[in-house]
């Protein structure tokens, strides 16, 4: 594949946030059969900077760009770290590049999750399939904040064992202290030992005080609504539920129109969101 080219732009754009910076992917690591996590750093200067939840838009030369959340530790200032899956043209085109090879980035982009609410209350993290991606940021900052908050958790769900996401990691963090971890699981074989059920389940057993409790969701968003729902009956308000929404993103600037919901621009006015402020948007049919 080739390397990006990029033309020499007028200093508009290139302060509007359509110009792309030189990436090269320094390693890559496959984490599911169609999922790869990207470790790139650029050509010239640090990496970006970012807060949990921003996202890039990544492009590769001749294909196109996606807009893909940034999945690595905020506090790591010498990598860009992002997993992909390969579902259509750019993003199995993101998957495909090589140790060595050249793309462009866009970002930071979007609003992050809003840490700072968690300061000293309990935190929680429900995250479903790919979900944990862009969650694995607020569990970074968390453990590295853990004496800000009054306890951590993280609860997650996929559809089979072998579609467990960052599982060596997750098994990590279930042996960290301060930090407890749910895993289910919607089906599995006879060889796995773990839970099989839906992730809402999990919600109440690892709430410590409702009241007291910020949590950050992201996945299918019919897990999100129900997730909302299981944290609201166990009596978590729901202005402390925040959840992060990535549909149909093209430009991640707020000019194209393709991630509007309702009112709102995914891209510019999210992805992350307080639950009440796209609660009713969610149960709108293709909206």
């Amino acid at each position: 594949m080739n390397d990006v080219q990029i033309l020499d732009r007028p200093q508009a754009v290139q302060g509007s946030g359509m110009l792309p910076s030189i990436y090269e992917v320094r390693t890559r690591r496959r984490e599911l059969a169609d999922c790869v996590t990207l470790e790139m750093a650029p050509l010239e200067g640090p990496a970006l900077s970012f807060a949990p939840g921003q996202f890039t838009m990544l492009y590769v030369h001749g294909v196109g760009e996606i807009a893909v959340s940034i999945s690595g530790n905020p506090a790591n200032g010498e990598a860009l770290v992002q997993t992909v899956r390969a579902v259509g043209a750019v993003s199995k085109a993101v998957c495909g590049l090589k140790e060595g090879q050249r793309l462009g980035v866009r970002g930071p982009l979007g609003v992050p999750w809003p840490v700072e609410q968690a300061f000293g209350k309990h935190l929680v993290v429900v995250a479903g399939g790919l979900g944990l991606a862009p969650t694995r940021p607020i569990i970074y900052w968390a453990l590295a904040n853990r004496e800000r908050l009054k306890s951590i958790a993280v609860v997650y769900g996929t559809r089979t064992p072998d579609q467990i996401l960052y599982a060596p990691q997750l098994l990590g963090w279930s042996n960290t202290e301060g930090l407890q971890v749910g895993i289910t699981v919607d089906r599995a074989g006879e060889d796995w030992a773990g839970r099989v059920g839906v992730v809402t389940e999990l919600i109440a057993p690892m709430l410590h005080d409702p009241e007291e409790t910020v949590a950050m969701l992201c996945g299918p968003e019919i897990m999100m609504r129900f997730a909302a729902d299981a944290l609201a009956d166990a009596g978590v308000a729901q202005d402390d539920v925040y959840l992060s929404l990535e549909r149909n993103m093209k430009c991640g600037i707020g000019w194209c129109g393709h991630c509007q919901m309702g009112p709102h621009l995914l891209c510019r006015d999210g992805p992350v969101f307080a639950y009440p402020a796209v609660r009713d948007l969610m149960t709108v049919w293709e909206l």
